[in-house]
C-alpha cells in the first residue's frame, strides 16, 4: 500500500486542495496526518487561504482514507467537528516490515524519544522542516510543512511506497529521498 504523509496545514484551505489533488494523482491508499489540521498557531503568520471550515468539510469529505495524530494546535472543539479520531499523541504502524513510531513531534521527538529498537523509524512533523535521515540508531523522518515551512524549505508532503520515503514539493518535484 502507498502511503501519502503530511503534517501541518494550519488550515489552509489552498494547501489542502493542494494535497488532496496530489493523494489522487500518487494513487495514495491511506494519508497519515501529523497534526495541526485547522488552527494556525499564535507563533505563525496566517497561511495562504487561511479557511478552517473549508479544511473541516474536505477532510470529513474523505475521513476513511485519513490516520491522524494530535498537533500542538488541535484542542477538544477540533475532534468535535471532525469525523475521524485527532486526539492521540501518536501511533504506531508496522509498515512492509518497519516499526513506524508516529507522532506530531511536540511531545516525541529527538530530544525526548519515544521507545525504539534499532532500526525502527520516528516520525514527527510540528519544526516544519524536512527531514529524512539516519538519527543514531533509528531513522527519523520529517515530510514538513503543507502550508508554512521554515529554513527555506518548501511547502512538502511525503510518499511511503516500497520502502522509500519521497518527499516532494506541490510542482512534484523529489526534494528528498531515503530508502529505508
Amino acid at each position: 500500500m502507498k502511503y501519502l504523509f503530511a503534517s501541518d496545514i494550519h488550515g489552509s484551505a489552498y494547501y489542502f486542495r493542494k494535497l488532496r489533488e496530489k493523494y489522487r494523482e500518487e494513487g495514495g491508499g491511506r494519508m497519515v496526518l501529523l497534526g495541526d489540521l485547522l488552527y494556525h498557531g499564535p507563533r505563525n503568520d496566517l497561511p495562504k487561504e487561511y479557511a478552517p471550515k473549508e479544511v473541516i468539510k474536505m477532510l470529513n469529505e474523505m475521513k476513511d482514507e485519513i490516520y491522524a495524530v494530535r498537533g500542538n494546535c488541535e484542542a477538544e472543539v477540533d475532534q468535535m467537528v471532525l469525523e475521524f479520531p485527532v486526539m492521540a499523541d501518536y501511533c504506531i504502524m508496522e509498515i512492509e516490515g518497519k516499526m513506524f513510531f508516529i507522532t506530531h513531534g511536540h511531545v516525541f521527538n529527538t530530544q525526548n524519544l519515544p521507545p525504539l529498537k534499532k532500526g525502527d523509524i520516528l516520525m514527527h512533523g510540528h519544526t516544519h522542516v524536512l527531514k529524512a535521515e539516519p538519527f543514531g540508531e533509528y531513522i527519523w523522518l520529517n515530510p514538513g510543512s503543507v502550508s508554512i515551512p521554515k529554513e527555506n524549505n518548501p511547502c512538502s508532503y511525503a510518499v511511503l511506497e516500497n520502502n522509500v520515503f519521497t518527499i516532494k514539493d506541490f510542482d512534484g518535484n523529489i526534494i528528498k529521498e531515503l530508502a529505508l
